[in-house]
This record gives structure tokens, sequence and C-alpha cells, in this order.
């Protein structure tokens, strides 16, 4: 298990919030922290500290006021540290290149791979084909429904009708470098591992997968790291003291191999 860090950025700002409650509607979503620092602090904090292969997210639509804001912070934090981070939020393969050539390692896609509910096989064909496949990482962020988990799109807001298993993981494996989850009900709250979701990654172990969510105490990396099989990643959002959680980042380190 490997430490992925995160640098969620939400009106221009890094902040942590609760993941469900996201609304493009009014550019809102319920707080957990709102950092005086960039995103360029954290790139450079993780960058010397040798971590890398962690996420840039940007939280708020092209369509936003605050999205240019959002969006130089992001590549703030790119040129910070070069190759080091990966870059998720509106990606298509129009702009794809672009964050390559600004820095990032990878580029996370979500809703321009999963249009109308199910996979688009020629979006994900074309970006593909911009960046290469080892350039591409798909997140398959979800969330339960009548005891299923779906994949969910549009920063997490629209159900897709694609079931996540292991089924769709091995399919999806073929046009990816890695997969990147997260557990968007639990997403902020420091409540859990979302356990049955955590043991069905770990079942999987064909390409690096990093679980996110629910992640409040020392005790949820154990569980995390035991239901996962040791074949998880993962990343601490609200939790951590860098965010003002009560997790020593320091300590969350020695837990991992």
């Amino acid at each position: 298990m490997k430490f992925r860090p995160c640098i969620d950025i939400h009106n221009g700002k890094v902040k942590q919030i609760v993941g469900g409650s996201l609304l493009d509607q009014g550019n809102r979503a319920q707080e957990n922290f709102v950092s005086e620092q960039s995103a360029a602090f954290y790139a450079e904090c993780y960058r010397k500290m040798g971590i890398w292969g962690g996420h840039i997210i940007l939280l708020n639509p092209p369509s936003s006021e605050y999205y240019e804001a959002t969006r130089n912070q992001a590549l703030g934090a790119l040129h910070a540290y070069p190759g080091g981070m990966q870059i998720g939020g509106g990606i298509t393969h129009e702009n794809a290149m672009d964050y390559i050539e600004n820095g990032a390692s990878h580029v996370i896609v979500t809703s321009f791979v999963f249009k109308d509910g199910k996979v688009n096989w020629d979006n994900l064909e074309k970006l593909v084909k911009t960046v290469g496949r080892k350039r591409v990482v798909l997140d398959l962020s979800c969330r339960k429904k009548d005891g299923v988990y779906y994949v969910v799109t549009d920063r997490w807001q629209k159900f897709t009708e694609e079931i996540l298993n292991v089924t769709t993981l091995k399919r999806l494996g073929q046009y990816c470098d890695e997969f990147l989850v997260h557990a968007v009900d639990v997403e902020g709250k420091a409540s859990g591992v979302e356990r049955e979701l955590a043991e069905m990654l770990g079942s999987y172990g064909e390409i690096p997968v990093t679980y996110a969510g629910g992640i409040g105490s020392y005790e949820d990396l154990e569980i995390l790291k035991r239901l996962g099989r040791n074949k998880l990643d993962v990343t601490i959002g609200s939790a951590l003291d860098l965010f003002g959680g009560t997790l020593e980042f320091e300590k969350v380190l020695s837990y991992m191999d």
C-alpha cells in the first residue's frame, strides 16, 4: 500500500469537501477545510518528500465563473512538481495533451468516457490515441444504489448504468495505466472505509488502484490494507493534519509499505 496525495481545488482554493454535497449550481459544497495555501505549496511539499502519483482534481466545471481560477491553481501545482502528479476534472482528448505538456504524469478521466450513462468507447479510444494508455487514469468513483455500486460522473452528481465490479475493472483496465476510485458516499466524512468496495477492489490486482473515501483513523488504514489484500494505494483528505484533520502525516506514512 502506498500513500497517494491529493489536491482538490474548488472555487479557486484548495479544499476538502464532503463529496456527496458537491453541486455545480451555485458552485456549492459542504466544506471541511479551506486552505490559505496554494495548490503549488502542497505540490512542492510532496515533491520534497518524494511522494509521487497523487492527484489534482478541479472541482468546478468549465462553465463555472471560478473555473479559470481553479485551473490556474492546478497549473501552478503541476509546474511545482513536474511529472509527479496526475490531474483530473473536465479532461477530454482535446485538452489532455496540454496538461501533460504542463507537467502532469497522467490525466484522470470520468465524464468524457462515461457519456449518457455508459462507456463511450469512441471517446476512450480518442483519449488513448492522444496521450497513450500509460498516461490515462480512469476515475471509477462510485455510489451505492439498490445494494450495488455504480460509477458516477459530473463531479459525482450523476449515476451511470455502469456497475463497478471486477468484470468492469478487467474490461477497462486494457485502456488505462491506473484506476482511481472515490467511495463518494463516505468521501470527506472520515466515517470509515467502504468495506465491501475495498474488498472487491482488492480482489482485482491487475493494475494499480487508488482508494479514496472515509479514512478517519489509523485503524481504518489497517482495515483497508487487510480488505484490499495490500494491493490498494490510499488517498486521505479531510482526516489528514495537512488539511485540518487529526491524522499525522508522518505517522500515516509509517503505515505504508
